[in-house]
């Protein structure tokens, strides 16, 4: 239940609180894709607890593949159980754990509108967090360097 009394099953889905939601989820992605072009991935840090939130990822999801995702691991109705059990540990650790957040389905791409998918903030920094430590993130980072050497920047 939350402060304003409203859970997900009462809640309604009004237009202007999903534009709302919308607005912000944009304001994030591109706030994130600005970010990962100027900085080294493997020096982002998101939250103050990332190698817990890492290490309990790679344990959770050994074989997830971080650089080009299949929508059934985070879609399906186990897959979704699955990803529960791992967001709600997190309830208290992780502020605006379960706000819906934009994700790249491919690593190497931007966000666009067929290589993006909506998850909660919790499922964002987990992945993000493993395609920095493992180098999914690098050719994004490397790409935008030698695009501003190309510049004369």
């Amino acid at each position: 239940m939350s402060a304003y009394g409203i859970t997900a099953d009462t809640a309604e889905n009004s237009p202007e609180i999903e534009k709302q939601w919308a607005v912000k989820a944009v304001h994030h992605a591109e706030t994130y894709m600005k970010l990962l072009k100027a900085l080294p991935p493997r020096k982002m840090k998101f939250t103050p607890i990332d190698d817990e939130i890492y290490q309990d990822f790679t344990k959770s999801f050994p074989a997830f593949p971080v650089s080009l995702i299949a929508l059934d691991l985070l879609k399906t109705e186990a897959a979704k159980a699955k990803w529960r059990d791992f967001i709600n540990r997190y309830e208290k650790k992780v502020q605006d754990f379960n706000f819906g957040t934009l994700l790249r389905i491919d690593s190497t791409g931007d966000y666009e509108e067929e290589n993006t998918t909506f998850v909660t903030r919790l499922q964002f920094f987990a992945i993000e967090i493993a395609r920095c430590r493992q180098g999914a993130n690098d050719a994004v980072y490397e790409g935008a360097k030698e695009g501003n050497n190309a510049n004369g920047r």
